[in-house]
Order: structure tokens, then sequence, then C-alpha cells
């Protein structure tokens, strides 16, 4: 360890000779045409939780173009969104190809106006780099997060200060923008949004033309897996939910998941006495496009709970030891149930209750 500390140690030094950039403390970024945004060290979900910043950036520079950084795993989240002008994947595994990298440099090089390096819940060493490589007027990244120090702060020329302590129950959407309140851009809309074209809903309609028990049933969707055990509710609960919603109300179900979730998808099959249609490693966008033609979605802390939070549909997210207020989808019909930090102890009456609520409810607004 003592061995690595001093590697570690030693390139930095290294690296702050050969990159350090002089510290402004000026909050004006000028006259911004072309951004570059790095956010390859995040995941999916907070991707999608900080589609805020994006929007924040062309409400304040509407005739902006944005080029952003993304990692292979995140980077169909963001494949059709409007705010974006053009998409990078980058895939440390790829840098000595040389068509790969030479396409990379050529697109760090590009001249732009400033590049920012967003930070939620962790620092990249390997987003900072990129920064600095790349050929910008300014570099606008962490300086500390939570009172860790970013030990290549030095790339950037604007350093700011992330600190989550200040407001532990504040949402992701929100603290995103710290890094680029400081220079005027903020937004009022913290919600998430993931585009779909018509395509991506001709395959959702096809799909629920082919499950739908008639066009009077209310169509619930939901996904019984998760990429963490602990974010993971019952699925004996979920089986049990859906037998007692069946029972109770004219429903047509469907799940959600990719190969990842197979052991989940296939107990709860094989467990449940329902038909239960499985829509499966489909695209972002069309797992998107399906569930906003659905009348409720309910879902396990995780990605999932984040395209469906980017819809208008009717969403139940359940949390054990996630804050919800960090992370539960905004906006209206989004609700979420949290009991402790064991998932389970949420019961199937908590879930079967809320949902009864919103299915009354909509069939009553249907029916005036």
């Amino acid at each position: 360890m003592a061995k690595k500390n001093f590697l570690s140690n030693l390139l930095l030094t290294f690296l702050k000779k050969l990159f350090e950039v002089p510290e402004s403390h000026s909050n004006d970024l000028g006259d911004i045409k072309k951004i570059l945004i790095v956010r390859q060290h995040n995941q999916l979900g907070d991707l999608l939780a900080g589609i805020s910043l994006l929007r924040a950036i062309k409400e304040k520079y509407p005739d902006s173009s944005i080029t952003i950084i993304l990692s292979k795993e995140n980077y169909k989240g963001l494949l059709k969104n409007r705010f974006i002008k053009e998409l990078f994947v980058f895939d440390k595994s790829k840098l000595f190809n040389p068509n790969y990298f030479i396409k990379l440099i050529k697109l760090l090089r590009k001249e732009y106006d400033v590049v920012f390096v967003p930070v939620t819940v962790s620092i990249s060493f390997t987003s900072n780099l990129l920064a600095r490589i790349s050929k910008s007027k300014i570099r606008v990244g962490p300086k500390s997060l939570d009172g860790k120090i970013n030990e290549s702060q030095f790339f950037f020329d604007r350093r700011i200060n992330i600190d989550w302590r200040k407001h532990p129950d504040s949402h992701v959407a929100e603290r995103i923008l710290d890094l680029v309140r400081p220079f005027g851009i903020d937004t009022n809309d913290f919600s998430s949004e993931i585009n779909f074209d018509d395509d991506d809903i001709s395959v959702a309609k096809k799909f629920l033309n082919e499950i739908k028990k008639d066009n009077s049933s209310f169509v619930i969707g939901l996904h019984v897996g998760a990429g963490k055990p602990q974010n993971r509710w019952s699925l004996q609960k979920y089986v049990e939910l859906i037998e007692l919603l069946n029972q109770n109300f004219n429903c047509t179900f469907f799940l959600t998941g990719s190969d990842a979730d197979n052991e989940e998808l296939n107990y709860v099959k094989s467990k449940s006495k329902i038909n239960l249609p499985v829509f499966k490693n489909m695209e972002i966008s069309q797992v998107a496009a399906l569930i906003s033609h659905a009348d409720l979605f309910i879902t396990n802390d995780t990605g999932t709970m984040h395209i469906a939070g980017s819809t208008k549909t009717p969403q139940i997210s359940l949390f054990g030891p996630t804050n919800p207020y960090n992370w539960a989808p905004v906006g209206v019909n989004k609700h979420f149930i949290r009991k402790s930090e064991l998932i389970d102890d949420i019961t199937v009456q908590d879930v079967y209750e809320l949902a009864s609520q919103i299915i009354k409810s909509k069939t009553k607004d249907e029916n005036k």
C-alpha cells in the first residue's frame, strides 16, 4: 500500500508540473458556444438523475452545442437526448487501438469554450485528465467533494467545492448544479428526460397490443431486479402483490429486465398464476417508450427506476438503504416507499394500498 501511495504521489507530482493551470476566481465564462462535458465516471442512474445539468446549460446558453463523453455502461441513456449535439463513448480497453485513440484525441482537441466535469458521489481522475487534455479556454471541475480534496484539481482553472453534507436530503438533480451555479447556470426543472422516437413508440405499442387483455385493463409494469442485492424487494412479495392487484382490478402486467435479471424474472414468472410477459434486453429508449404508455410502474431502486422516472407515468419506487430524497424520481405522480434500510420491511400491503389509490384515481379521472 505504501509503495502504491508513493507511486501515485510521484505521478501526481509529475502531472502537476506538466499540466497545472493557474486557478482563476472569475465567475465570468464569457460568450459560450462550444461545451464539452465529461461524465464517463457515472452510473446510468446518476446520469439520468442529473439531466438537469444539461437543461440548465441550454436554458442559459440556448445557442450552444454540447459534446459529452460517457462510458460504455451509461451512454445509451443519452443516445437521443435533445440537449446533446455529439456523444462519444470512452472505453479504456480501446485506448491501444490506434483508430479509436485518434478519434478520442481529435474529439478532445476541438476548440471548446468550456469543459465541465460534474460529480455526484465520487471524483474521477480519468475524467479530470480528459478535461485537461481537451483544448478548452476554461476548465471547470471539483476542488473537493464532501470535504475530501481533489488531488488532481490542478487540471482546472475554475475549481468548485461540492459538499452534499450541507443539504443531506437534497436531490442529486439539484446538487449536480452546484458545479455550475457560481457561473449563473441554473434551472427550476429538476425532472429527468429520455427522448424516444416513433420507432421506439412502435416497438412499445406492438408489445402492448400483444399482451393487453382488453382495452379497459389497467397496464402495470414491474421491474423486480436490481444490480445491488440490498436494493431488491422480496420476489415472493412481488408475486403476492401481482396476485392481489389482479384479484381486485382488471390489470395487464408486464416485467422489464435484461439477461442479468433472469434469475429474478424466472422466479416471479414461475411462481405466479398470472401471465407475465417480459420486455427484455431492449434499448433504453424503447423501455422508456413502453413505460410511458403504461398506467403504473413499480420498481426497485435501480437504473430502470430512473428510466421510468423520465416518463409521466405514475410510479412507485421501493427503497432500502439509499436515501430516496437524494435519488427517487421527481415529478407529479412519482411516489416512493421506504420503511428502513432494509427494503423488505416494506410490506405487500404498503405497496398495494398506494397502487390502489393510483388506480382508483386514474379510473375516476377517465370516467369524468
